[in-house]
């Protein structure tokens, strides 16, 4: 089995990811009660995902992310440009 080894610091932290939702949905002029309801997701989580919790749901977190028009990009180590894994 291959070790796992980090490739540096994180570009992007929970932190950081919460922060640009919070100032794009306010960029938009968009409450977060508005933004639960268009991206099917609850008020608490917004909340939660705009203060930065670690542990919020992936599924739902691209679902707002996409709800609000940011991409993100996943790019494969250097290296690893194997098919199909």
């Amino acid at each position: 089995m291959r070790t796992m080894l980090p490739f540096g610091n994180m570009k992007h932290t929970p932190k950081t990811v919460g922060e640009l939702v919070k100032s794009t949905r306010k960029g938009m002029g968009v409450t977060q009660k508005d933004l639960a309801m268009t991206s099917g997701t609850g008020l608490r989580f917004i909340i939660e995902m705009e203060k930065g919790k670690p542990t919020c749901q992936l599924g739902k977190a691209l679902t707002v992310l996409q709800t609000l028009g940011i991409k993100i990009e996943l790019v494969r180590p250097p290296g690893n440009d194997k098919k199909g894994v």
